[in-house]
């Protein structure tokens, strides 16, 4: 066997698992993931946080022999894509600025431990990436693992899950810093960024990624709106802030949306001013990474289609989500629906760099998991799928496999080893890239 076997089998392994995922959408864009893979291509955290569908992948095969795991651990409302830059701030249906988990386009039902593995794997990576030690990787995760496990504990022990969400009154450090930058954006600041106004009325701006629609498609898209608000929560506001004042197409680059079609649409808001106008975003929605790898036959048969399965998912896990979520169809296709939101603020990791100050964080991360995983049983429009309460059902899982250091040590483990074997992949994968061997772009060429 020549040295570079094993790399060649791997390369193939994620060839294979990159086919299944993004065969169709890469066939249809092959730009996007051209942009999307010169992303990745950057940083091993980058690799990871574009490649769910490998991390099930390879995780399925050791569900069994996950000693956390029951017939009712694994089968909670779960993020789907839990790592640590997954976190950030939002504006909940209250009026009031939230720090906690974001992003639940992989959400789905399964294993609670695949949630915390992936954020575990993701501080090992991140940790790496500052050239911090092993041991203080392994503190890192440690401090994650108690935070998880003393919330989780918590919330089992209350009757009232009367715990303080992390708000501006309650955050520290960083998440506070980020709390303090949302409260400091402005919608007209987001308007003026996308918009500007002709004869009184604001029309979004062309050009930057707005993309101009024909009329047939804008006809579709506001058909498709239309629908949309049937799905959207009573009460709602009065019919005038629905007006739609215009629409764009727009394509998503990122390294999560890539050759997904979208569409921004402007409307009244709650009044003719012209800074109160909201816009809204509609983009098609995929198939979970993780629904591939489980088998939870109530799921599968339980959503419309990948838009209602992500609306669904995002106020399970997500109290007081955004009042303007929702899902709609296009040719049949499923859409998410929700605000363009001038108070979303992403946990910013290029200034945390002190030891202490990292573990803080992290604590809070963990505690902010242990909530969203709580909250899987509180809409009780959706209980059917998950029909117990899922921080007693986690807790009694850590405490009979052997408690919370047994649970450390286990996210421990899994952070170092699988964080070395992404750092390994991301190699492989740019090999692979640069050499145009990944089918689809190995004849694109970029003008």
């Amino acid at each position: 066997m020549t040295p570079h076997a094993p790399s060649e089998q791997r390369g193939e392994e994620i060839l294979t698992v990159f086919s299944t995922a993004f065969g169709a959408l890469l066939a249809a864009d092959p730009a996007a993931f051209q942009t999307k893979f010169r992303k990745m291509a950057a940083s091993a955290f980058a690799f990871y946080r574009g490649t769910a569908c490998l991390f099930y992948h390879d995780l399925e095969p050791q569900a069994k022999a996950d000693a956390f795991l029951t017939d009712q651990s694994s089968n909670i409302w779960i993020h789907g894509d839990l790592h640590a830059e997954n976190f950030g701030t939002y504006m909940d249906s209250q009026g009031r600025l939230i720090f906690n988990v974001n992003d639940f386009d992989e959400a789905y039902v399964g294993p609670f431990t695949w949630d915390v593995k992936r954020f575990a794997a993701s501080i090992a990576l991140i940790g790496y990436a500052k050239a911090l030690s092993d041991r203080q990787i392994t503190r890192l995760v440690e401090t994650y693992a108690a935070a998880y496990h003393e919330r989780i504990h918590a919330l089992a022990s209350s009757e009232t899950h009367n715990i303080p969400r992390i708000t501006l009154d309650t955050a520290k450090g960083p998440l506070l810093d980020a709390l303090h930058n949302a409260r400091m954006q402005t919608r007209v600041s987001l308007l003026d960024s996308q918009t500007e106004i002709h004869n009184f009325e604001r029309r979004f701006t062309l050009g930057g990624g707005a993309i101009e629609l024909d009329g047939p498609a804008r006809e579709k898209v506001i058909a498709a709106f239309m629908k949309y608000l049937e799905t959207l929560p009573q009460p709602r506001p009065e019919s005038s802030a629905y007006r739609v004042k215009d629409v764009v197409g727009r394509r998503g680059v990122g390294i999560g949306s890539a050759g997904l079609p979208s569409f921004n649409i402007l409307l009244e808001g709650k009044s003719e001013a012209v800074e109160n106008d909201v816009i809204i975003y509609m983009k098609q929605s995929i198939p979970a990474a993780v629904s591939r790898h489980v088998a939870n036959a109530s799921a599968a048969g339980y959503f419309l289609h990948e838009g209602h399965r992500t609306v669904v998912s995002q106020r399970a896990l997500q109290a007081c989500a955004d009042p303007w979520l929702g899902w709609t169809e296009i040719d049949g296709v499923g859409q998410l629906v929700a605000e363009v939101s001038p108070y979303a603020v992403d946990l910013d990791w290029s200034e945390i760099n002190d030891i202490s100050e990292m573990a803080a964080v992290v604590a809070d991360l963990g505690r902010a998991t242990a909530m969203m995983h709580a909250a899987g049983d509180d809409d009780k429009l959706h209980s059917a799928l998950v029909p117990f309460s899922p921080e007693k059902v986690i807790d009694e899982a850590i405490d009979a496999a052997g408690g919370e250091e047994v649970f450390a040590e286990a996210l421990v483990d899994f952070a170092h080893r699988y964080g070395a074997k992404a750092r390994a992949d991301h190699q492989i994968f740019v090999d692979l890239f640069r050499n145009g061997r990944i089918p689809g772009l190995e004849l694109y060429e970029e003008e």
